[in-house]
C-alpha cells in the first residue's frame, strides 16, 4: 500500500463552504474523518492535522466555519471577527459538520463511516454535533463551556448544550487536562456524570501537567508526552469505531 496522499482545498455541499481535505492514495475503502478547529481558526496546524490523518488511513477533512463570516481572510483576522461577533451559532456549526460528512461519505472510496473531532471550541462543537449529526464516533478534546456559559469577560455568547446530551447519537472520547479552567475537572467529573446518566459511551482521560491546548505543537501549551497519549487514544477509538 502507497503512503501517498492528495491534500488540498476543496469546495463543499450547495453553499460551497471552503474546507481542507486530505486522503490517502492507492487505499481501499477507508473511513472519514471531519475535523473542528479550534477558535483561532482555519489554520496550518489545523490542517497539519488533516494530513495526520490522511497519513493514518484516514480520509480528512476540516470545513472553514468562519468562511461566511470572514471570506478569504487570514486565520488571525478571521478568529478576530468572528470573536468579536461571539462566536458562530450552534445550529451553523451542525450544518457546515453535517455537509462534511457528506462529503467524506460520498467519496469514492469511503467505508461509509465517519468520525469527528475538535479542539478547543470545536471540542464542545464535537460534543455538539454528536447530539445531531449522524456520525460514528466523536472526540472532544478539551472543549469548554459544554455544561457552563462563558464568563462575560470572554465575549462568546456560547450557550450550556447538557440538555442535548441525551440525544448524543455515538460513542465519545474526551481528552482533557488537569491543569485546565475552561473545563476544569469538576465540568468533566459532571460531563461524565450526565453521560452516564442518559447511557451515553463516555470514554474520557484527563492528564496530570497538561492545561488547555496541550496538543498544540506550535503553542507554549504543548505537552509532549500528554499529546502523544492523547494520539494513541484517538486512533484507537477511531479504529475501534470507523475501521470495523
Amino acid at each position: 500500500m502507497s503512503d501517498a496522499i492528495r491534500a488540498e482545498t476543496v469546495f463543499i455541499g450547495e453553499e460551497q463552504i471552503q474546507a481542507y481535505q486530505a486522503r490517502p492514495l492507492d487505499a481501499g475503502a477507508v473511513p472519514g474523518v471531519v475535523v473542528i478547529h479550534h477558535l483561532p481558526g482555519y489554520d496550518e496546524a489545523t490542517k497539519e492535522i488533516v494530513r495526520k490523518f490522511a497519513a493514518k488511513g484516514y480520509s480528512a477533512i476540516c470545513p472553514n466555519l468562519f468562511w461566511r463570516e470572514a471570506p478569504n481572510a487570514a486565520p488571525d483576522d478571521a478568529s478576530a471577527f468572528v470573536r468579536g461577533q461571539g462566536g458562530i451559532p450552534d445550529e451553523q456549526i451542525i450544518r457546515d459538520v453535517a455537509t462534511a460528512a457528506a462529503a467524506l461519505r460520498a467519496l469514492d472510496n469511503a467505508n461509509g463511516k465517519v468520525g469527528a473531532i475538535g479542539y478547543c471550541s470545536g471540542g464542545r462543537q464535537a460534543l455538539l454535533v454528536s447530539t445531531a449529526v449522524d456520525l460514528d464516533a466523536a472526540v472532544d478534546c478539551y472543549g469548554a463551556f459544554a455544561l457552563e456559559a462563558p464568563p462575560a469577560g470572554v465575549g462568546l455568547k456560547a450557550q450550556p448544550i447538557k440538555d442535548r446530551l441525551q440525544d448524543v447519537r455515538c460513542p465519545v472520547l474526551g481528552l482533557f487536562g488537569d491543569d485546565d479552567k475552561y473545563p476544569a475537572p469538576e465540568e468533566v467529573a459532571r460531563l461524565a456524570e450526565l453521560m452516564a446518566q442518559h447511557g451515553k459511551s463516555f470514554e474520557h482521560h484527563s492528564y496530570e501537567g497538561a492545561g488547555h491546548a496541550f496538543f498544540s505543537v506550535d503553542r507554549p501549551s504543548y505537552r509532549p508526552q500528554a499529546a502523544v497519549d492523547g494520539w494513541q487514544r484517538v486512533f484507537a477509538f477511531f479504529g475501534q469505531h470507523l475501521e470495523a
